[in-house]
């Protein structure tokens, strides 16, 4: 069966778009024109851009330009934006105006056409809601893209990364309380380094959690200004002077986070470093995430022939070819995860430079939004599923531990102050010459009586400090 179309008209002519659709002639025009990819927009951003449709009909209605009847055919049909029953009707490319106007007429022609089906029965057209007149009422698309980027990153940021992280860091502060006792082996420079317990290495893990949580709030707060009344230039014109301020409070009430109007439309407008800076902070949220995994991973090497201080849970057969193998899989999709966001980061920093922001607008803001977004929920959701499948079940091998402390040269450390750092370093090359341990070689050697041997070998003793253990440090 042929598909059915209708004919609606923008200010280019008629254009054909399919019956059922809820979007009008300049969204069809946009599918035609961008023919890029398969990148969408995602649904927070979907919602916000019905947020701010539904805000703007509260105002509108409030300061006296739209009736009531209006009011309500808009906001009903913003809600439905909102609550993600239209969302198969957002089909323009990523990849488009750089303004993101053909997304904000989409918002509006799929919000007049439901409004409309509403009132009339009758899918599409203009009458009695228009898509400019009424929908996108003191509003331009050069404030309203940017203003649904900061409204949906910063509450996909607040609703899934910041739980995520804080799940994240729970947990490995759990398995830091439960393994403090265990002492092992510390690496610097690769090489072996003093004694530590696992639960103090564990402790930093959960400590860049927390600290990625905290840069999480700092990028909430780079994005609370939005630029919502600057409409064209950033000057306001066809926009009612307490128009940006009202509708910024109800979506600051109904969102349960602290926006507020630009301080300055022009720089809101012209530039995008707000979210270059926001972008930076997952940037580094992802290093640290990639940091955690890296060590984890390395930490449960082997199983025999690694480190193999740690095991974590097997989840899925590692080789097609060898039989038993099992992958750290879930460190290598945190590593994966924090390369893309890394990459997002890039494409984020280039689009928000000169490049991208030119004069009074910035012409790269569908692909900063994409991938912000993407940055986010890539992020959230590794930081849980590695907390849950990785980190929960992370046990520690004691008698590796143990036995690689004993073996390391590094436990001369704690004899330098005693008897001097080279005769120490003498110890630790006889020690990895013969194969024998430093305790061993201290032994013979008689350096110290065997009681006060003990005590300074002490390994869990070397993981605090000591007033009695002062001396040179080093790499």
């Amino acid at each position: 069966m042929a598909e059915q179309y209708r004919t609606e008209k923008d200010s280019m002519g008629e254009m054909k778009v399919p019956a059922d659709a809820y979007y009008g002639a300049q969204t069809g025009r946009a599918v035609e024109n961008f023919p890029i990819s398969d990148l969408r927009f995602n649904r927070r951003f979907i919602a916000a851009m019905g947020l701010i449709k539904w805000a703007a009909a509260h105002v509108n209605h409030k300061l006296g330009f739209l009736d009531e009847k209006k009011k309500n055919l808009v906001q009903q049909a913003a809600q439905e934006v909102i609550d993600g029953k239209l969302d198969d009707q957002f089909v323009i490319d990523i990849f488009q105006t750089g303004s993101g106007t053909s997304t904000n007429m989409n918002a509006n022609e799929v919000i007049a056409s439901r409004a409309n089906e509403i009132a009339t029965g009758k899918r599409g057209g203009k009458e009695p809601i228009h898509p400019n007149d009424h929908v996108n009422m003191e509003q331009s698309s050069n404030d309203s893209i940017p203003t649904a980027i900061h409204i949906s990153a910063a509450m996909s940021l607040k609703e899934s990364l910041l739980p995520a992280l804080h799940h994240l860091g729970d947990a490995l502060q759990k398995k830091a309380d439960q393994y403090n006792d265990v002492v092992k082996i510390g690496r610097t420079h690769l090489q072996d380094a003093t004694p530590i317990r696992l639960g103090q290495e564990l402790s930093g893990y959960a400590q860049q959690a927390r600290l990625s949580a905290e840069r999480c709030q700092k990028a909430i707060r780079c994005l609370r200004e939005l630029p919502l009344g600057g409409t064209a230039v950033g000057t306001g014109i066809n926009s009612h002077p307490d128009f940006a301020k009202q509708a910024i409070a109800v979506i600051a009430q109904k969102t349960g986070i602290e926006f507020v109007e630009a301080k300055n439309h022009f720089e809101a407008q012209a530039a995008k470093d707000g979210v270059v800076e926001a972008s930076g902070f997952l940037k580094t949220i992802a290093v640290s995430l990639s940091k955690i995994a890296n060590d984890i991973r390395w930490l449960a090497s082997g199983p025999r022939c690694g480190i193999g201080e740690i095991s974590i849970p097997a989840t899925q057969p590692g080789s097609s070819i060898m039989p038993g193998k099992v992958n750290p899989v879930m460190s290598e999709m945190a590593l994966m995860v924090a390369a893309q966001v890394i990459g997002n980061d890039a494409t984020i920093t280039f689009a928000g430079s000169g490049l991208g922001s030119t004069f009074e607008l910035n012409v790269m803001m569908p692909v900063m939004a994409y991938n912000l977004l993407q940055s986010i929920d890539l992020l959230a959701s590794a930081a849980r599923v590695f907390a849950d499948r990785a980190v929960a079940g992370l046990e520690a091998n004691r008698a590796r531990c143990e036995g690689l402390v004993e073996e390391s040269l590094a436990m001369c450390t704690s004899l330098a102050p005693v008897i001097g750092y080279d005769k120490a370093a003498d110890i630790a090359k006889e020690s990895f010459k013969t194969g024998k341990t430093v305790r061993q070689i201290a032994s013979e050697r008689k350096v110290l009586p065997e009681a006060e041997l003990t005590r300074v070998l002490d390994a869990r003793r070397m993981t605090e400090p000591q007033a009695d253990m002062v001396g040179s440090g080093g790499g």
